[in-house]
């Protein structure tokens, strides 16, 4: 049985993680070994992982979706810091709010709130 599915993501450079995936989304550093560092929480959660032929109304699949109490207050943080907002805040019909956001090595993250 699964426990658990940690996403993997290649850099030259991991300093560029911190300010994006700890300070503005608040995760904590679990490990830093120098060349690997682990960011996350306590949650617990359900393993899930999601297969798409488009990022719903036709969108790009994003890389992974990043669950979040105040999507208007990491919305507003990111857009502060300059990264780029790729799909703009929206409500969508099936109770998400969401936007998606080029993190620091390019991928595409889908940051959401259910509604």
């Amino acid at each position: 049985m699964v426990k658990r599915i940690v996403a993997n993501i290649k850099t030259q450079d991991l300093s560029k993680a911190d300010y994006f995936y700890h300070d503005i989304l608040g995760l904590d550093i679990l490990m830093d070994h120098g060349w690997i560092k682990t960011f996350g929480n306590d949650e617990e959660t359900k393993v899930q992982i999601s297969f798409a032929i488009q990022g719903g109304n036709d969108t790009e699949v994003p890389e992974f979706s990043i669950e979040v109490d105040d999507v208007d207050e990491i919305y507003n943080a990111m857009k502060t810091a300059g990264y780029e907002i790729i799909y703009e805040l929206t409500n969508e019909d099936w109770g998400v709010r969401r936007f998606f956001v080029k993190d620091p090595f390019g991928k595409l993250i889908n940051i959401l709130s259910h509604l």
